[in-house]
C-alpha cells in the first residue's frame, strides 16, 4: 500500500499531507475554546482530503514519465500551486482579510520566508498562528527532502559547486552528488525512489529535532503552543512566532541558548544527514567548510559590534556596565546567528545593546548576513555558505599565485575541484543572483517604493528572511501596507528566492527536456 502511495504524483502526496496537517489547529482549536476555527480546519481537512483521495484513485495506475522535469515542475508547483489549497482555511478562519493576503502569508510560511501582513499578532487567532507556524514547518521538511532527492542529482541548489563533470576516465567524471554512492541492486532509482527513500530517512531526524527543542523549550519556561510554534519556526528557519519572536516568550535567555544550539541544523547538512552523502568523503563536524565559514561569521561579526557598542558606551559613560555589556554580547551572537540561517529571530538583549551605547545597529550587516545564507541541503536560504566559501578559497589561490607564480594547489582533488570548477559556478549564481536582486527591486519600485523600502523588500524575499523588514530597516516595513500589485511581487520573489534562479533557469534547458 505504501509503495503505491509512493508513486502517487508528488504534489498529490503533498496534497494529502497538507489535509492531514490541517487536523492539528482544529485539534487544537477545539481544546482552546476557538471553535469557528477549529470547524475551519476540520472542514478543511475533510474536503481536501477527499479532493486528494480521488485524484489518487484516477491517478495511481496512471503511467508517468520519469524525466528530470517532471519533478522539478513539481517543486516549482509545490511552492506556486499549494498555497492556493493552504489559503483556503486561513481565509476562511480570519474572515477580514482577501484571498490576495491569505495566499501571500501561505507562499511565505510555505518558503519559511516568515513575512507577515499581520503585525498585529492579536488580529488572528491562535490556532491560525499555529497553522502559519505548521506550513512554514512542512515546507522546511520539504526542502529538505527536495533538495536532497530532486536538486542534488540535478547539480543545482548548491550542490553544483560540488559536481565534476569530466570527461569519461578522467579524475573529475567521479559522481561526487549527495547520495549517488547508494548501491541499486535491480534497477537505476529515479527520483520517485529518491523522494521516498530519504523522505522516510529525513522524517524521523526532522520532528525528533522538533520534539527535543519544543520539551526544551517548555522545561525553559515558554507555555507548550508558544514552544511548539517556535521550535518548528527554528526547525523550519521561518522565524513565524505568534508573539514576535522569542523576546516575546518567557523562555528567556535559557530559551534562546537552546533555539541558538539548533540553528547550527541549518548551518551544514552533516549536523542532520552525514550518512547520505554518497561518495563524498564523510567528514567530522570541524572539518565541515561551511560549519569552519560559520564559526568565524558568528565569532568575528559578533566581536566587532560589540566593540562598536562598547565604544559608544565609553563615550556616555556606561563602559563599566558589564551586565549590559555581556547581554550585548549575547544579543549580537544570537541575532547574528539567527539571520545567518535566515530564521530572523531577535534576541531579547539586542534592544540592551543599543540601549547600553545609544547606538543603533546596521541593518546593512543584518541584510549580508541574510545573503550569505545557510548550508547548502538545509532549509536556510540565501547564497549558501559553500559558495561563499568557494569563491574565498579561489582567492586565497590567486593570491598565492601573486607571490608564488610557478606553485602547484594541494590540499588534494576535492579542494582543486571547489577552487576552479566550484567557484566558477559559484560565481555564475552571484552574478544571477545580482540579476535577481535588480529586476525585484525594479519592479518594487514601479510599485511605488522608494530605493531603500524596495532594496530591503527584494533581499527580505530573496533569501526568505521576512523578518528584516521590521528589524534592519531604518524605519519598519509592513508588508500590509503593500499594495496587491507589489504583494504579487513580494510572493514571486519568495518563490524564486527559494527554487534560486539556477532551478528556474534549469526548467528552460533543452538537456532537462531530453532527460
Amino acid at each position: 500500500m505504501f509503495a503505491q502511495i509512493a508513486k502517487l504524483p508528488l504534489l498529490v502526496i503533498l496534497m494529502g499531507i497538507s489535509s492531514l496537517a490541517m487536523l492539528l489547529p482544529a485539534g487544537y482549536g477545539w481544546t482552546t475554546g476557538e471553535f469557528f476555527e477549529a470547524r475551519v480546519f476540520l472542514y478543511g481537512s475533510l474536503l481536501f482530503g477527499f479532493l486528494t483521495t480521488f485524484l489518487a484513485i484516477a491517478m495511481i495506475d496512471r503511467p508517468r514519465s520519469t524525466r528530470h522535469r517532471r519533478h522539478l515542475l513539481a517543486l516549482l508547483g509545490l511552492f506556486v500551486l499549494m498555497p492556493l489549497m493552504l489559503a483556503v482555511p486561513f481565509h476562511q478562519a480570519v474572515r477580514t482579510t482577501t484571498f490576495l493576503n491569505s495566499y501571500v502569508e501561505m507562499v511565505s510560511a510555505l518558503t519559511t520566508t516568515g513575512a507577515t501582513l499581520f503585525e498585529d499578532t492579536g488580529r488572528i487567532a491562535r490556532s491560525v498562528h499555529l497553522w502559519r507556524a505548521l506550513v512554514g514547518w512542512l515546507g522546511g521538511l520539504f526542502i529538505w527532502v527536495g533538495a536532497i532527492a530532486i536538486l542534488a542529482p540535478m547539480s543545482l541548489g548548491g550542490f553544483e559547486v560540488y559536481a565534476r563533470f569530466g570527461g569519461r576516465g578522467s579524475a573529475d567524471s567521479r559522481d561526487t552528488r549527495l547520495g549517488a554512492g547508494v548501491s541499486q541492486i535491480t534497477h537505476v532509482a529515479d527520483f520517485s525512489d529518491r523522494i521516498r527513500t530519504y523522505g522516510v530517512r529525513l522524517l524521523p531526524v526532522y520532528a525528533g529535532l522538533t520534539l527535543a527543542l519544543w520539551l526544551g523549550l517548555i522545561l525553559a519556561g515558554d507555555n507548550a503552543y508558544i514552544a511548539l510554534c517556535h521550535a518548528m519556526s527554528t526547525i523550519a528557519t521561518s522565524g513565524i512566532s505568534p508573539v514576535g519572536g522569542p523576546a516575546g516568550g518567557n523562555a528567556g535567555y535559557v530559551g534562546e541558548i537552546m533555539i541558538a544550539v539548533f540553528f547550527f541544523f541549518a548551518i551544514s547538512r552533516v549536523t542532520f544527514a552525514s550518512d547520505m552523502q554518497g561518495s563524498e568523503r564523510r567528514r567530522r563536524l570541524p572539518e565541515d567548510p561551511e560549519i569552519r565559514m560559520a564559526l568565524a561569521i558568528v565569532i568575528v561579526l559578533p566581536l566587532f559590534l560589540f566593540l562598536r557598542h562598547w565604544l559608544g558606551a565609553f563615550e556616555v559613560d556606561e563602559e563599566q556596565n558589564w551586565i549590559a555589556g555581556l547581554a550585548s554580547l549575547w544579543g549580537s551572537f544570537f541575532t547574528v546567528l539567527s539571520f545567518l540561517t535566515t530564521t530572523g529571530f531577535e534576541s531579547t538583549a539586542w534592544a540592551v545593546s543599543r540601549d547600553w551605547s545609544g547606538l543603533q545597529t546596521p541593518g546593512l550587516i543584518l541584510m549580508a548576513l541574510a545573503l550569505i545564507g545557510g548550508g547548502v541541503a538545509t532549509s536556510a536560504g540565501g547564497a549558501k555558505l559553500m559558495r561563499v566559501y568557494a569563491l574565498y578559497v579561489h582567492g586565497l589561490r590567486e593570491m598565492d599565485k601573486l607571490v608564488h607564480p610557478s606553485s602547484v594547489g594541494g590540499a588534494g582533488t576535492e579542494a582543486r575541484h571547489i577552487r576552479g570548477r566550484g567557484a566558477y559556478m559559484a560565481w555564475v549564481f552571484f552574478m544571477l543572483m545580482s540579476m535577481s536582486v535588480a529586476l525585484v527591486t525594479a519592479l518594487f519600485s514601479l510599485m511605488g517604493q522608494d530605493f531603500e523600502s524596495a532594496m530591503t523588500l527584494t533581499i527580505a524575499a530573496l533569501t526568505t528572511t521576512g523578518p528584516i523588514a521590521q528589524i534592519a530597516a531604518a524605519e519598519p516595513i509592513s508588508y500590509s501596507a503593500l499594495s496587491d500589485p507589489a504583494k504579487m511581487v513580494l510572493a514571486g520573489a519568495m518563490i524564486l528566492g527559494r527554487l534560486e534562479m539556477l532551478a528556474i533557469i534549469a526548467l528552460f534547458s533543452p538537456e532537462i527536456w531530453r532527460r
